[in-house]
């Protein structure tokens, strides 16, 4: 069975949007999703790190630290957007002045399959004509609000 971790992070601005990418996942058989900042764990990283290294390379957002996770869990990747079948995560929070990302460390799939990017109100999720990833986002949207507001 194929397995990865990721470090997802979840960027807040001062409005409590949270920045998404509408990207493909490992084909173009299915329409893209809505997804986070984040990405899988290097060989030598933690979770920490590989957060603070794929901010840096899908935002252009340099941190010298991150506050310590506030979700951690093993979950079943969707099978639509996804070669591997068991994976674990952990989630941050990060409070932000909106900005607008840069590309320059995107990889050759991230240019070729992010379609767009922008800043969500949670309430917002459920109105756009796409799906997001995972299905208990906007949970976990309201869950690290709340831990950034004490």
């Amino acid at each position: 069975m194929t397995f990865r971790a990721t470090s997802r992070v979840l960027l807040f601005d001062q409005d409590d949007r949270t920045l998404l990418f509408l990207q493909y996942g490992k084909s173009r058989d299915v329409p893209p999703r809505w997804i986070t900042p984040g990405g899988g764990i290097d060989p030598g990283e933690d979770h920490d790190q590989a957060a603070i290294r794929e901010l840096q390379e899908e935002t252009g957002l340099a941190l010298a630290s991150i506050a310590p996770a506030f979700h951690r869990g093993d979950f079943d990747p969707d099978q639509r957007w996804h070669p591997y079948e068991t994976g674990h995560w952990a989630w941050y929070a990060v409070r932000v002045d909106r900005f607008d990302p840069v590309k320059d460390g995107w990889t050759e799939s991230e240019l070729a399959d992010v379609v767009e990017w922008r800043w969500f109100a949670v309430d917002e999720l459920d109105d756009t004509e796409y799906e997001y990833e995972p299905v208990e986002l906007p949970g976990l949207l309201r869950q690290a609000l709340t831990t950034l507001e004490s």
